[in-house]
């Protein structure tokens, strides 16, 4: 069991613990290189930012206590800038206020890593309601990554594989956590340090001078960071910049960035989306599905299959940038896909988009404050089945 009485303990905590769900995803960014964390209080995702504060000064990191979670979201702008792997973590309602700051971020290309732990309105009660928040809040043409963990073990482990890709792509990435999982405990494995893919941005090699363009990248890539503070001169801007960084009015110049920020994640789709599939080989029905829901929904195909009906389920690890490959793939090995999720079908619209008529389509959608019962997602296999 995990013990949070140790005085001083290391960056990784290798071993099996007994872990609470905020704890875990806040050991995951540590085990990736977070060393700032700025955030404000608000339920149910609390554990996270007390753990950073107990966690972070041992490790030689920073912890700040925003006024409020638009004073947090710009200090991990200003952080990340100056070389910080930085993270704060929210709730539904705190994630509506940080929405100006994370487009900043969009823009200036800031990595930072945000954890909205989702909550119904006012109240601790499950729900995925953010889901296309989390794509569409911000201001401004961006792609979002946003990755959907469905367990203990894979909030500490998608928390490194955010900060990976925030480094990588020189973007912010959102891990999708919940009610259900947040206030959750299960045993998790945290591996040695040695044994931990870490990714770091590229840092740029040329020396400060006037012709250093921050800017520059491939038509689809990512620049090379020039740290703040460092002798570079780089304006750090919301508005349409040049690959000077000088704000730049040109239409030409305006719709060259954004197909750039948007294409150095849609293009590369392939490297960032990642599924995982249960009892798919022989399926005729399949469940796709994410977050909490993944759990509920295997238990709902093996009860369908001891009544003889062959479904399957694909879990989905990135709902944004949608997964279309595998998608499509299973559309077309199947007879229909039910989407589920715990909303009022908000992400089904977007695997009804992607289906496109390969099969039939159903939905497995509630908003009452609880994960669906493998019963109720049953009900509407049988009404597939059909």
């Amino acid at each position: 069991m995990t013990d949070t009485r140790t005085e001083s303990r290391g960056r990784v905590l290798t071993g099996v613990h007994f872990m609470l769900g905020n704890y875990a995803v806040a050991e995951g960014a540590l085990a990736a290189g977070c060393d700032f964390f700025a955030g404000y209080p608000i339920t149910p995702a609390n554990e996270i930012s007390e753990r950073m504060s107990q966690r972070l000064p041992e490790v030689g990191g920073v912890f700040v206590q925003g006024e409020d979670e638009l004073a947090s979201i710009y200090a991990l702008a200003g952080a990340s800038l100056a070389g910080a792997k930085a993270m704060t973590a929210t709730a539904s309602a705190g994630f509506n206020y940080m929405q100006e700051g994370l487009g900043y971020c969009y823009a200036v290309e800031a990595p930072v890593v945000v954890v909205d732990v989702q909550r119904c309105r006012g109240e601790n009660f499950a729900s995925q309601a953010d889901v296309m928040q989390m794509r569409w809040g911000a201001s401004g043409d961006y792609e979002a990554i946003v990755l959907a963990p469905s367990s203990v073990q894979e909030l500490f482990d998608y928390a490194i594989r955010a900060f990976n890709l925030a480094e990588k792509y020189r973007s912010p990435v959102i891990v999708m956590s919940e009610t259900t999982l947040a206030l959750m405990r299960e045993r998790i494995l945290i591996p040695p340090a040695d044994a931990i893919p870490i990714v770091n941005r590229r840092k740029v090699t040329q020396p400060p001078s006037p012709e250093f363009l921050p800017y520059k990248a491939e038509p689809s890539g990512t620049p090379d960071w020039a740290p703040l503070g460092s002798g570079y001169n780089v304006i750090y801007s919301l508005n349409p910049h040049d690959e000077r960084g000088r704000i730049d009015w040109d239409p030409n110049v305006f719709e060259g960035l954004y197909k750039r920020i948007t294409g150095k994640i849609r293009d590369n789709r392939k490297d960032i989306c990642f599924t995982e599939s249960f009892h798919m080989d022989d399926a005729q029905i399949a469940l796709v599905t994410y977050g909490s829901e993944v759990r509920p929904a295997i238990d709902a195909a093996e009860l369908a299959r001891d009544k003889g009906i062959k479904v399957g389920v694909l879990k989905l690890g990135t709902v944004w940038p949608v997964p279309e490959d595998e998608i499509r793939e299973v559309a077309g090995q199947v007879d229909a896909i039910i989407s589920v999720e715990m909303n009022m079908g908000k992400y089904a619209g977007e695997v009804e988009r992607v289906v496109g008529g390969r099969c039939r389509t159903f939905r497995a959608t509630k908003n009452r404050g609880l994960i669906h019962s493998p019963d109720e997602i049953l009900a509407v296999i049988e009404e597939a089945r059909r």
